[in-house]
């Protein structure tokens, strides 16, 4: 069985490096983009993405908007998204679920609830 892909979409480098530490450590193959404009050209050509981690709050297009965009590409509509952001106040969950969010993990990652959001793939 291959590992399982998974596409992070962060405007933070930061960000990204730490979750590709993380999910590599527990065998996940991952693919970067700091910008969800970025993430919807690699969306169109990349075959194997069984999953995406999208920050909420980025510049130019944020996660609110690029994930309904995601869903409308024909291959990626059962793919799984978590919502991955600092917002963490009453209400942000759902925000992120009503934009078309699968889940949703708040920051600084919990690596358990990441994981948890990931068994889904």
């Amino acid at each position: 069985m291959s590992k399982k892909r998974v596409l992070i979409i962060d405007d933070d480098s930061r960000n990204i490096f730490a979750l590709v530490n993380t999910l590599k450590v527990k065998s996940f193959d991952c693919l970067s983009c700091l910008s969800a404009e970025e993430a919807l050209k690699l969306l169109q050509t990349e075959e194997q993405i069984d999953a995406i981690l999208i920050d909420m709050m980025m510049p130019e297009m944020d996660g609110y908007d690029a994930i309904p965009l995601i869903k409308r590409i024909p291959s990626r509509k059962d793919t799984l998204i978590v919502a991955v952001t600092a917002q963490a106040m009453t209400g942000d969950k759902e925000k992120c679920l009503d934009a078309g969010a699968d889940d949703y993990v708040s920051k600084p990652i919990d690596v358990d609830k990441l994981l948890e959001a990931l068994s889904k793939i």
